[in-house]
């Protein structure tokens, strides 16, 4: 096989790479990653690349190698690293460390340390704690490796089609926690044999994906998980580089697209506790969603995270340097703030649900979802305003930044729809668990918002796209990464564990997908 030489240009990066093989696998080589939100399809577009000598614009992942060329790859092609939530509740007073004890008698000194780690889709987020105390030394997080291979679990399922891509898949979230694991070594001074327990939660795909569990079933009807129940592993069986006498815990799934990431989230809030009625939403690359109290639990699932997190927003991206995280009105036009401080190269999910708030507050939106034209608007809206009003490619658009360099930072009349589906499909989820209970926005006491994404957005906005039910502001509590903190909890806690287990099965999985009532709830919450 002929083997051609793949130049990258700004980087001056080189590699050699068989013919036939696409920019995107050259660069993977090269060990510049690129964004992959289609999972190597083609459609996304998110990895333009300029190839030399020819001069054409291709996706890196459609362009096949058969000759020695140049590729240059414009920063908007390129993953970022992105602001990483790590951080959730304080659980320390909810649990008694138990786990420990076990390991006593072989750990010299006493030195018994312990990870709760959240593989996410798009991120991994993990605590070294100190078992003896539950003090947690360090915080670190990286982005999933995995994501190359697309940035949903449907596009991982798709990709683990053969035994040998499972493994691989696996094989890069292992690599992935052990170069977590050398830097807390690094940063608290302690060796990788001082670290006996992990425990690991994710949702059911990462999960099964982690232990090498069949996941075809859950990209297909009626996507039921190969395993539910908590597991433990032991370190080597999984080539963790801690201590070999130590343990890897897994905890419960509760149903295919609904896994132990919500177990623990659900855990660490304690709605298995709640007298009152709780809705708990945890919004990431999908959307899982908990309603009830002590007596009645119901889960379900929906697909939101796409757009949402900036994918398949034409000037989307995750939460990067150069991202507008925030939008909002003025006496005569908007305000953005850009996380870096710099100017703006692309919106994020919390400026994308501001930018629409503001929007429809302004009746540049209307309801239904279409942008009102500009003569409508004329005698209404400040001129500063009136101007942002343009056109992309023929339709009606808004500008929210632009530069000296003619870029422009837009949402365009698709990107409002785009985020019409996303929202209406967590607030199909809600409504339908809440028809299923029994309740009205208005008997909902308490909402508890999880995730990066959640984190990060402002409650009036949410609430005024109709992303979550119509419900007093003061009622909305954001916590953060819960889903590392019921983490935290399982790790320190054989109680907490005997609760996981018992949480996840009480709680009821509603398949909205399939509910009566689905697509006209939909369609309803398509309108703002």
């Amino acid at each position: 096989m002929r083997h051609l030489y793949v130049t990258f240009e700004p980087d001056g990066r080189h590699i050699l790479i068989h013919e036939g093989a696409t920019v995107f696998e050259a660069a993977a080589a090269a060990g510049i990653i690129l964004n992959s939100v289609c999972g190597g399809k083609g459609i996304c577009r998110k990895c333009i690349v300029k190839i030399l000598p020819e001069g054409c614009e291709s996706p890196a992942c459609q362009y096949h190698i058969h000759s020695d060329i140049n590729v240059v790859i414009p920063e908007s092609s390129r993953f970022f690293e992105q602001k990483i939530l790590a951080q959730g509740l304080d659980v320390k007073e909810k649990i008694q460390p138990d786990i420990y004890k076990k390991y006593l008698n072989i750990s010299p000194g006493g030195k018994i340390f312990g990870l709760a780690v959240d593989t996410g889709t798009t991120t991994v987020a993990a605590k070294l704690l100190d078992m003896t105390t539950g003090r947690c030394l360090a915080t670190e997080a990286d982005l999933n490796p995995q994501m190359k291979y697309g940035d949903d679990v449907i596009s991982r399922i798709h990709h683990a089609a053969s035994e040998q891509k499972q493994l691989h898949l696996q094989s890069l979230i292992i690599d992935c926690l052990n170069k977590l694991i050398a830097r807390f070594c690094r940063k608290a001074s302690i060796d990788s044999s001082d670290i006996y327990e992990l425990c690991v939660v994710g949702n059911t795909t990462m999960n099964h994906l982690f232990l090498t569990f069949p996941v075809s079933q859950l990209g297909q009807a009626p996507y039921e998980a190969f395993n539910l129940d908590a597991c433990d592993r032991k370190p080597q069986a999984l080539g963790l580089q801690i201590n070999p006498a130590g343990n890897i815990h897994t905890a419960p799934n509760i149903a295919g697209f609904v896994g132990a990431d919500t177990t623990a989230v659900a855990l660490a809030v304690g709605v298995d506790l709640e007298q009152e009625q709780t809705l708990v939403v945890d919004i990431g690359t999908n959307g899982e969603i908990v309603l009830g109290t002590k007596d009645k639990l119901c889960a379900a699932s929906c697909a939101a995270g796409p757009a949402l997190e900036g994918a398949r927003i034409s000037c989307g991206s995750r939460a990067v340097d150069g991202a507008v995280q925030a939008v909002v009105a003025n006496a005569d036009d908007i305000d953005i703030d850009v996380i870096g401080g710099g100017p703006a190269v692309s919106i994020c999910g919390s400026g994308l649900i501001d930018a629409m708030a503001v929007l429809l507050n302004l009746g540049i939106v209307e309801p239904t979802g279409r942008f009102a034209s500009r003569e409508k608007l004329q005698d209404r809206l400040p001129q500063p305003i009136l101007a942002r009003m343009v056109a992309e490619h023929g339709t009606r658009a808004f500008a929210l930044a632009g530069d000296s360099k003619g870029q422009t930072i837009v949402l365009t009349q698709n990107d409002v729809r785009q985020v019409q589906l996303a929202k209406a499909a967590v607030r199909a989820a809600i409504m339908l668990l809440q028809k299923e209970i029994g309740l009205l926005d208005s008997d909902i006491k308490q909402v508890y918002v999880a995730g990066a994404f959640g984190n990060y957005i402002r409650p009036e906005s949410a609430l005024r796209i109709g992303l979550l039910p119509q419900i007093d502001i003061e009622r909305i509590r954001f916590v953060g990464n819960a889903a590392c903190s019921g983490a935290e909890m399982m790790l320190l806690s054989s109680e907490c564990r005997k609760q996981a287990q018992r949480l996840a099965k009480r709680i009821d999985y509603i398949e909205i997908a399939h509910h009566p009532d689905f697509q006209d709830v939909f369609a309803n919450c398509m309108t703002f």
